[in-house]
């Protein structure tokens, strides 16, 4: 059967490819393997959200006192909180199914293999087998947790987050693998459910993509809660011998042993790339992704790629652009290339964790001189009245010009909060057009005005 566009994956980038497509007249198909959504809605950014609510309102509960409000002795039910977690993602993953009867896109289970850049072959689960032809197909594979020789996951003892959010009871102890995103989601998560947890970081900090103050603060918070944190450390062997895991860790003073019920590896994300039928096309790889152009096509003509098989940010909001420009520039546009250095990136624990643009560092590097401002949440009266006083929002600009070149948060839902300054430098906003746009009071958001204010040497509130 012949199609224009048929998209191999059916997660964040693909589905809204596919959708792109169909609105903009094509016949397309979209092939998916296990369950519409991909890894993102079922296994990861929607079902991890569900249970890091289930989390922070068990932590509200607990300190419900510091609200005036008296509740006696909270408890958590760990099988309940999975299963809700469980029904989120399935609602979503029918939402999906919805979205490509709506767009008339024909759905077709099982994996894919290229025979051409024009052909593909499609497996059933049955094993049953048929070809299909597109003028156009758009690789959308996704990507898998990377797994360590160190550390070969087993799904019982040594478990990646599919584990960690289907284990069929709550472990007592967990040793954490990795404090990027998903090591510290499911840190907090775990901890707040009463699971003692301790974090193991390569890295001579945590979250070490952030700005380093974003890191600092997250370790003392962390801490705070009662999670254990060992930097510039590294598991060199795992022992699942035993009831549990004994893991042996490297760190700067010798070798320490840790023991825990369950160990989470969360070292990081690699493409899905193999039996796909690359390598015999000739498709241009490099360093485990598929390499494209701007338009996400690859060195073959009439074959895309998008999300995390390729070397772009691992975020499923950077795979759904890629998708819609891919499937715009199949159908005669011309589409902006993304601005990979205005992706936001966000961090679901409690404070969250928000940022964009240049840090600190990263400004300095490049060789600007800047203008730095920091305002904490606790002079804030929204965070104050929230009982969330914890964070800051940390704004740089460049000095000459005022160009807005980094925004970095961690505080109360300041996940929500970065958006205004991924739209501001894309419109080239200066600081002072940021500190004459009126905020409203009292809201977390006006943290990031407050900010700006104290890098002009304009601050009001502090």
């Amino acid at each position: 059967m012949a199609y224009d566009v048929i998209v191999l994956g059916s997660g964040p980038g693909g589905y809204p490819a596919a959708i792109r497509a169909s609105q903009l007249g094509k016949k397309v198909a979209i092939i998916e393997k296990e369950s519409l959504g991909g890894v993102c809605l079922n296994w990861g950014c929607i079902p991890t959200k569900a249970l890091l609510k289930s989390a922070q309102v068990f932590d509200y509960v607990k300190h419900a006192s510091s609200y005036g409000l008296t509740i006696t002795d909270p408890t958590a039910d760990f099988p309940a909180v999975i299963g809700r977690s469980r029904g989120v993602a399935d609602k979503m993953s029918k939402g999906v199914q919805f979205l490509m009867r709506k767009n008339k896109i024909e759905v077709i289970m099982g994996t894919g293999r290229l025979l051409a850049a024009n052909k593909l072959e499609v497996i059933a689960a049955d094993g049953s087998k048929q070809t299909l032809e597109a003028k156009n197909i758009i690789i959308a594979t996704g990507g898998r947790a990377r797994e360590l020789p160190t550390m070969p996951i087993d799904g019982k003892k040594i478990i990646e987050y599919r584990g960690a959010m289907s284990l069929p009871a709550q472990p007592k102890s967990m040793i954490v693998c990795g404090s990027g995103a998903i090591g510290s989601e499911f840190a907090y998560f775990y901890n707040t459910m009463n699971t003692k947890v301790t974090i193991v970081e390569f890295m001579p900090r945590i979250v070490p993509v952030e700005d380093e103050d974003i890191s600092k603060e997250m370790e003392k918070q962390f801490k705070k809660q009662g999670i254990t944190i060992m930097t510039n450390s590294e598991v060199i062997k795992v022992d699942t011998s035993g009831a549990g895991v004994k893991a042996t860790v490297k760190t700067a003073d010798g070798e320490v042993i840790l023991e825990a019920d369950i160990l989470l590896s969360a070292v990081g994300v690699v493409a899905n790339i193999e039996n796909v039928g690359l390598e015999a096309l000739g498709v241009k790889l490099e360093k485990g992704k598929i390499i494209v152009d701007s338009n996400q096509q690859t060195n073959i003509a009439g074959l895309y790629a998008i999300g995390d098989c390729t070397p772009g940010q691992a975020l499923a909001h950077v795979a759904t652009r890629e998708g819609i420009i891919a499937a715009e520039h199949i159908s005669g546009h011309k589409p902006d290339p993304i601005d990979y250095n205005n992706i936001p990136g966000c961090t679901y624990t409690s404070p969250e964790i928000a940022s964009v643009g240049y840090t600190e560092k990263a400004a300095k590097d490049a060789g600007y001189e800047i203008k730095v401002g920091k305002f904490p949440f606790v002079a804030s009266g929204k965070a104050t009245a929230a009982g969330a006083t914890e964070g800051f929002v940390k704004v740089i600009f460049d000095a000459k010009y005022g160009e807005f070149l980094g925004c970095h948060m961690i505080g109360m839902n300041v996940t929500e909060i970065i958006a205004e300054a991924v739209v501001a430098r894309k419109l080239e906003t200066t600081g002072h057009e940021i500190l004459n746009a009126v905020h409203p009071h009292p809201t977390m958001s006006e943290g990031l005005k407050e900010a700006t204010a104290v890098a002009y040497g304009e601050a009001i509130d502090l």
